[in-house]
């Protein structure tokens, strides 16, 4: 299977402080808005350079590059290991959204704060669209975390390409091609997954993490799985939460839990000590890893930098953890 490129790129990243700053930071969302409503009319009949793209996530940015190729330049708002839920936009967020040809976002309320803004943009201009649109209701159960079924990430590359050709026409077929590679590239990593997932027995198939990021690779995969926190980072885990999520690992039996990149690793910490279970390594749920920093697991070495590097490392370092064999 071939790796996806991922190239690295670095965002600034700063706060707000008092009233002068939130009132700035009003004002320029109002202009923001003003500016990209303004441009709403435009129109790409040819591309002579490549179609300038912003992207919120780092795996919906990933995916932009895949299927865009060389017809466009992606930029991501938010780096490695930044989480969405809780990512407080800037002024320079708001910039560059204005500047874009394609906005890409992952929508179901994942961006947090950003998330009315993304979405009342997507209904006043052409070429800005959240990537999870084309998924029907029954399939996306209200939660952002669509990335964890590969097969519902070909869902979301189908919803790149079509934006991509509305906005570059010229760039149909281009696109329709990249899209057809992507596709197949997915479908190999879900047959994957699903391969080395089964040296798991039924009963230890319980995948117990931070907060509920891994629901769809559960249900693709026919895992059970635990996030102490629910859908977003937002809400807290209480004590009784993490004194009930404890008593299930023992009564289960589970080998290993697992903390997130992007999330405080204090919770699993306190049920690995009350439980008695051990920490079976970190996973990349709302973020990919670092570009380029390459990781060897399982003698299979792989980029979790880009989403099918981040999927392999989440497999593996799983099945590592969890399956009878590895004892």
């Amino acid at each position: 299977m071939n790796d996806l490129i991922f190239k690295h790129w670095g965002q600034p990243f700063f706060f707000l402080n008092g009233w002068v700053g939130k009132f700035r930071f009003l004002m320029a969302v109002v202009v923001g808005i003003g500016g990209l409503a303004a441009s709403s009319s435009s129109t790409f009949a040819a591309v002579s350079k490549p179609l300038q793209v912003t992207a919120t996530t780092t795996m919906v940015a990933d995916l932009a590059r895949e299927v865009g190729g060389e017809r466009v330049e992606v930029k991501g708002l938010m780096g490695p290991g930044v989480d969405p839920h809780l990512y407080k936009p800037t002024a320079s967020d708001l910039f560059q959204l204005r500047k874009a040809d394609v906005i890409f976002y992952n929508g179901l309320r994942l961006e947090g704060k950003m998330s009315d803004l993304l979405d009342r943009l997507a209904k006043s201009k052409p070429g800005v669209a959240a990537v999870t649109s084309g998924i029907s209701e029954s399939k996306a159960m209200g939660d952002p975390h669509v990335w964890g079924d590969p097969s519902l990430w070909i869902d979301c590359a189908n919803q790149v390409a079509k934006t991509l050709s509305e906005v570059d026409p010229d760039g149909k077929s281009y696109y329709a091609a990249r899209l057809k590679d992507v596709t197949r590239e997915l479908q190999d990593l879900h047959a994957w997954i699903g391969s080395k997932l089964n040296k798991i027995s039924p009963e230890k198939r319980l995948l117990v993490t931070s907060h509920d990021a891994f629901n769809y690779f559960g249900r693709a995969f026919e895992m059970d799985v635990l996030g102490i926190q629910g859908i977003s980072t937002v809400s807290q885990a209480g004590l009784a939460d993490i004194t009930q999520v404890a008593d299930l690992v023992k009564k289960r039996g589970v080998r290993a839990i697992f903390v997130e990149s992007s999330v405080s690793k204090a919770t699993i910490e306190r049920v690995s000590a009350d439980a008695g279970v051990r920490i079976g390594g970190e996973l990349y749920s709302d973020a990919l890893g670092t570009p380029g920093a390459m990781e060897t697991l399982a003698g299979m070495t792989y980029d979790p930098g880009v989403y099918i590097g981040m999927m392999q490392h989440n497999t593996l370092t799983i099945v590592t953890a969890l399956a009878e064999s590895n004892e």
